[in-house]
């Protein structure tokens, strides 16, 4: 059996597809491209198919990875372009390698976030920034299937900065629990309340933390 991991993209009217869908999807096009999948036991087999830090529904992603179990030896490149014949309009599998023995969960440390605020004024943007990342602790609050969660999201934050029109770039830990690029604008909101609540959100990375930098989870 072959373990291979593939790095996909989500965009366009795709970023609105929730994880299970992108899951049934895939396995559809696994059985369309004839990828030779290995199953689990038992009375109700399933391929061999694991998801790691997957984006919410709504927002798009150039970093999303999946970990395949196959029965044969398969060229990484071939699998790539076999699913992209395909998958539905607007996910793209972009890159792909033989798993290394760490796994994605403890490859996958950190994130790069592109946040759209619509209707943001930059200078209350960033005002609130400066005073979040001033601060030791911040926390809200988040319904979630457990119930009502507390995180703490100051101390997700490795970095936070605010371009000239208004779009804010984070650099955030994966940890459990996990906060997200909503989180930290409920943060900002908390500071002042003129930010912004809609939003286009955009993972542009994830991986290992390499010297401050991420790595390469495919390629560590």
């Amino acid at each position: 059996m072959q373990k291979l991991r593939l790095r996909y993209a989500k965009r366009g009217p795709a970023r609105f597809t929730s994880h299970r869908d992108f899951g049934r999807a895939l396995e559809r096009a696994l059985r369309r491209a004839d990828i030779p999948m290995a199953y689990s036991s038992g009375f109700n087999p399933h391929p061999r198919i694991s998801y790691a830090s997957p984006s919410p529904t709504s927002a798009s992603s150039e970093a999303e990875y999946v970990e395949l179990g196959l029965s044969e030896p398969c060229a990484p490149a071939k699998v790539v372009a076999a699913l992209n014949e395909v998958l539905p309009t607007g996910f793209e599998m972009l890159d792909a390698a033989d798993a290394v023995p760490a796994s994605l969960g403890e490859l996958l440390q950190a994130s790069d976030w592109e946040i759209r605020l619509v209707g943001a004024d930059p200078a209350v943007v960033r005002e609130a920034v400066v005073e979040l990342l001033n601060r030791d602790e911040l926390t809200v609050e988040r319904m979630t299937k457990r119930g009502l969660r507390t995180f703490n999201v100051r101390a997700a934050i490795l970095a936070l900065a605010v371009t000239t029109e208004g779009e804010l770039r984070l650099r955030s830990l994966i940890e459990t629990p996990l906060v997200r690029p909503d989180d930290v604008v409920t943060a900002l909101r908390i500071i002042d309340e003129r930010v912004p609540t809609e939003m286009l959100l955009n993972r542009l990375s994830q991986g290992p933390l390499v010297d401050g930098d991420i790595g390469d989870p495919l390629r560590p």
